[in-house]
């Protein structure tokens, strides 16, 4: 089991790396404003699902496989850098609706795999997980327990973390019911995750 001060400062440690803007917080919040915040449920699972994945392997001792296989990684990241390239297209290039509507939600599949794509293949992810994590903790000792833990304080950052992004989108997003602020909200939606393209391929 691990010690509450640590679990804390594990918290702490991961609630500023996760809140500050980066890739999968831009891709997120340019999907809230093009397509409500129900739309980015598939998006968020696949988040969450991906950072236990790194978890999992940081405290099972898996850094060096994961390094092994920096291809396969490196095939992730241009494959969610691919998509959100594709996304940003789609919502800049969005027909506007009539006042009041704004666009549907897509696949929620392909949402998933995006997401899935875009944390594993998210250096600022990685960098967190099997360069930071083991500086803030004692990973030689953790077992079964602590692991269980770390997932629940992480499921519980991360939760209140992305849910208060997409609060916020979504009320931004109220702003944008006129065809006028549908097109902006289009455009700022293509930008961001042109922008959130853009750091992948950068980092």
């Amino acid at each position: 089991m691990i010690d509450l001060s640590s679990l804390i400062l594990f918290a702490g440690a991961l609630a500023i790396a996760s809140g500050s803007p980066g890739p999968s917080i831009a891709a997120l919040v340019a999907r809230v404003l093009s397509r409500g915040p129900r739309s980015v449920l598939p998006f968020l699972a696949a988040m969450w699902i991906g950072e236990a994945m790194w978890l999992t392997a940081t405290v099972f001792g898996l850094a060096l496989l994961a390094q092994t296989f920096q291809t396969a990684f490196a095939v992730l990241k241009w494959a969610g850098v691919a998509y959100l390239l594709w996304l940003a297209w789609k919502s800049w290039s969005a027909p506007v609706g009539p006042a009041g509507s704004l666009p549907s939600a897509g696949s929620a599949w392909r949402l998933f795999g995006a997401g899935l794509a875009v944390t594993l293949g998210n250096p600022k992810i990685m960098v967190f997980y099997l360069a930071l994590l083991p500086s803030i903790l004692d990973l030689g000792g953790v077992g079964i327990g602590g692991w269980l833990e770390l997932t629940l304080v992480m499921a519980a950052v991360l939760i209140v973390v992305d849910f208060a992004w997409v609060l916020a989108a979504a009320r931004a997003r109220m702003l944008f019911r006129s065809p006028a602020g549908q097109r902006l909200a289009n455009r700022l939606s293509g930008g961001m995750m042109a922008g959130a393209a853009g750091a992948m391929i950068a980092r």
